[in-house]
């Protein structure tokens, strides 16, 4: 039996606790905050928070048997959780780096056969052991950044084969690696270029063979598709999204990326539980999200990098919808693992609230990829997946942006970093 933790006299404790659902308007600025906090934890589940001086009246005496964590002028927090990523890929886009900096688009590059296909010509070539090795590395990155729990698509493959390598990659990685990973699969990623004027029949392939095969082994949670101009169209995207659902994975949607397109009032239609980029939804997009519960999982790292202006991430807060944040860790339009930074990024871009972007790493990304329940806040029964930075308070992690603050890292109790 392993011995409890005690992680004790924290400048700040960061709880995010309470709430049954996903955070949205002026909850996304509740942290819970708890100064000169306590956690104390068994068989890596919580056990207790509070206080120092409320947890030194209930655990006082048993302080010899426990391993303790001064936390003395630290911010301690919850495991972060990345609710979108493609971290299991062959190869690297740098290159293309360079083409848009001398002004070629993102659909440019992705039309001239670079972008997805040229990720998906290289995850096809690459053998399962490559690509377990870069999938692994990229997770040993996000746990030194503080994500503890991370969701991970398919999609650079976009024939059986390879979708599935792809998925029995996160299966293992998820038995083998400390950080927990949530498989998405995203066969609807584009359109490969052999079915070039024949799109209907890789639709009919994604629906027909590729999704009762992926669900028949039990190899994902939730069902993603690319709605965008020159992709998949929104006509398309329902039915890719209906028919997952029918074999019980759980709708999501990359939305309104490069043109409006109707994607996030289809997100709110199809009962989506998220949907991702929304870089040009529309008003109306925004308000159908509001209403039918859809979370924006807004990704300013990407934005960034192709140089386009972020998500109205402000006003979807305004208008109460409930956001997270995400690297969107994949080879062309975002190759980071760094959490801290999008959190600082939201800040930055997008006008959220320190607190509110830290809500949105946490619990509300929590809840957009179904792990609410054990992940996402420092509550009595959860998981153990705490964060020690180094620094004082929760605004200084938002303030000095661009750098790595993670002190140590427990997951389920276990110190990892």
């Amino acid at each position: 039996m392993r011995r409890p933790l005690w992680i004790k006299n924290a400048a700040q404790l960061v709880t995010v606790a309470g709430g049954k659902g996903p955070r949205s308007g002026p909850e996304m600025s509740d942290l819970g905050l708890i100064e000169d906090g306590s956690v104390w934890i068994e068989n890596g589940k919580i056990k207790a928070v509070g206080t120092t001086a409320e947890m030194n009246a209930q655990f006082g005496e048993w302080e010899e048997d426990a391993d303790v964590i001064e936390a003395y002028g630290k911010l301690v927090t919850p495991g972060l959780v990345d609710p979108h990523t493609h971290f299991v890929y062959g190869g690297s886009r740098e290159k293309e780096f360079e083409m848009r900096l001398e002004g070629a688009s993102y659909m440019d590059i992705m039309n001239a056969g670079g972008g997805i296909h040229a990720t998906a010509r290289m995850t096809r070539e690459s053998t399962e052991e490559e690509l377990y090795g870069q999938a692994e590395r990229r997770l040993d990155s996000f746990l030194r950044h503080g994500v503890t729990t991370v969701e991970g698509k398919s999609g650079y493959g976009m024939d059986l084969e390879t979708e599935l390598k792809q998925l029995h990659i996160m299966k293992q990685l998820n038995e083998r690696h400390p950080v927990d990973i949530v498989p998405t699969f995203m066969g609807a990623h584009a359109i490969p270029p052999e079915y070039k004027g024949r799109e209907e029949e890789f639709v009919s392939l994604i629906i027909d063979e590729m999704i009762p095969a992926v669900t028949s082994e039990k190899l994902a949670v939730f069902n993603d598709v690319f709605c965008e101009i020159g992709v998949y169209t929104p006509e398309q995207s329902r039915r890719i999204l209906e028919a997952g659902r029918r074999h019980g994975l759980i709708p999501k949607i990359h939305a309104d990326e490069i043109e409006p397109y109707g994607g996030a009032e289809l997100a709110a239609e199809v009962g989506a539980i998220s949907a991702e980029h929304l870089l040009k939804a529309s008003d109306e997009g925004i308000r159908k999200m509001a209403e039918a519960g859809v979370i924006a999982c807004l990704l300013p790292a990407t934005a960034l990098y192709l140089r386009e202006k972020a998500a109205r991430g402000r006003e979807m807060i305004d208008a109460g919808v409930p956001v997270t944040i995400s690297t969107d860790c994949n080879p062309g339009s975002s190759p980071t693992t760094s959490m801290p930074l999008v959190m600082n990024l939201a800040c930055i871009s997008m006008r959220m609230s320190p607190a509110e972007a830290l809500v949105a790493a946490t619990i509300n990304a929590a809840h957009a990829i179904g792990v609410q329940d054990k992940a996402g806040s420092i509550e009595p029964g959860k998981q153990a997946d705490l964060v020690l930075w180094n620094v004082k308070n929760y605004q200084e992690l938002q303030y000095l942006f661009g750098v790595n603050h993670v002190g140590a890292v427990w997951k389920k109790g276990e110190k990892v970093i």
